[in-house]
């Protein structure tokens, strides 16, 4: 009598079995749980999200947000290597046509200078941050070159001022090939080598035999004070025929010390006996107030004469009357055109250069469960109440062009602005 209960107990475990078999077949073969169980997955959504959130317009300047995710993420999901998901989800990023709106990792020096200017301002950000950088320190690895790809070929941009690229001669227009031999990152090429010496393989100019070898030693750079460091070591004073032409590369314009920094040079610093001042602003960030427009701009004050015991003499002046230039160029971006923009309605000085970003909203980091970063654009920015400079940008005053391509460390921006200023010394 317990026999067939038995052998029917078995057919029902072995029926039930054959169903989990079936199921778990169907979900090895189905694509929708393998995407599901990606992290990249996971992180595209958290980026979703946090754009559909907090992007400054809930129109989405015109695109069906909702209609990007579905376009994109299957995309992400397929992603075979972290550049490519980044890439991925920066393409769906561009389909709002918006500055300030980028996905960033730590493989980009971008990521840790955006750390080092929105961190200090945010006491979210410090909560968040010894998550993903346990030691505290917003800092990378590298060798203080911007770069940009021309059609497939990197190109050094710009070089901070007084960083390994240029203590070891690397100039602007160079093409690099290599790093030890293997193809140049930004990040990844200088991981763990701060201090030791590295070989880059550069090309100088359009023919092959131009190639050379140079010997460069990365250092850790601090995100925090990078900037401003490199602006106080950019201070020059240039003799050009019996005429002295201050310099000065403005590389952030994102925090108060920075411009602190301009007033204190421009007044009783290096730069106040120079007869005429250049004022560079090309590439680098913004992001900053203003305020040290009203340097050039105020009337007038009156002036302030301290006499020391000894009966040497020392006069303030609040404000720059001199001569002055400003340099702009593609790579100037917000709070930066909009001082451009101040500088032409003013009518302070000539603006040299050419056209910048055209990258005028204000935009805010978050942080994602990975730890790479989405800058989202939360406001927009008008001037003067109706003036908007997103996708339009400021032409310069003088148009120069700077040809990057195998330029050998021409400049011929700065040298038209030191030029300029020095004609119009009386």
């Amino acid at each position: 009598m317990k026999r067939p209960k038995l052998s029917g107990l078995l057919k029902f475990v072995a029926v039930m079995l054959m169903s989990f078999s079936v199921l778990l077949l169907f979900w090895i073969a189905s694509p929708l749980p393998k995407i599901l169980a990606k992290p990249e997955t996971k992180i595209f959504e958290q980026v979703w999200q946090t754009v559909n959130d907090n992007f400054y317009d809930p129109k989405f300047n015109g695109v069906d947000w909702k209609a990007m995710r579905e376009k994109y993420k299957a995309q992400a999901a397929q992603t075979k290597s972290s550049q490519e998901f980044a890439a991925t989800i920066n393409q769906m990023l561009s389909e709002l046509r918006t500055s300030h709106t980028r996905y960033y990792t730590k493989e980009e020096p971008a990521y840790y200078q955006i750390l080092g200017i929105f961190v200090p301002r945010s006491g979210e950000l410090q909560k968040q941050l010894p998550k993903f950088l346990p030691k505290g320190k917003i800092e990378y690895t590298g060798i203080g070159a911007f770069t940009k790809d021309i059609n497939g070929k990197t190109f050094v941009s710009n070089i901070l001022d007084k960083s390994p690229a240029a203590a070891a001669g690397l100039k602007i227009g160079d093409q690099i090939l290599s790093v030890d031999g293997r193809s140049y990152q930004p990040i990844q090429s200088f991981v763990g080598k701060a201090g030791e010496e590295v070989k880059l393989l550069i090309q100088r100019s359009a023919t092959p035999s131009s190639r050379t070898e140079i010997a460069i030693a990365p250092k850790n750079f601090d995100a925090k004070t990078m900037f401003i460091d490199a602006q106080q070591a950019s201070i020059q004073t240039i003799q050009r025929e019996g005429k002295k032409v201050g310099y000065i590369h403005i590389w952030s314009h994102a925090a108060n010390e920075d411009q602190q920094q301009l007033q204190s040079e421009i007044i009783y610093g290096r730069l106040k006996d120079a007869d005429g001042l250049v004022l560079d602003f090309r590439d680098g960030w913004g992001g900053g107030d203003v305020n040290s427009l009203n340097l050039f701009t105020a009337e007038a004050g009156p002036t302030v004469t301290s006499v020391s015991r000894n009966g040497k003499k020392y006069t303030y002046i609040s404000q720059w009357k001199k001569p002055v230039v400003m340099v702009i160029n593609e790579g100037s971006r917000s709070s930066k055109e909009i001082y451009a923009y101040g500088f032409e309605q003013h009518k302070i000085g000539p603006v040299i250069g050419t056209k910048t970003a055209g990258a005028v909203v204000a935009g805010r980091p978050f942080f994602m469960e990975d730890g790479s970063l989405v800058y989202v654009a939360v406001a927009d920015v008008f001037i003067n109440g109706n003036q908007r400079l997103e996708g339009k940008g400021v032409a310069p005053d003088i148009n120069v062009p700077l040809p990057l391509e195998y330029a050998q460390g021409a400049d011929p921006q700065k040298e038209r602005a030191i030029e300029v200023v020095r004609a119009a010394i009386k």
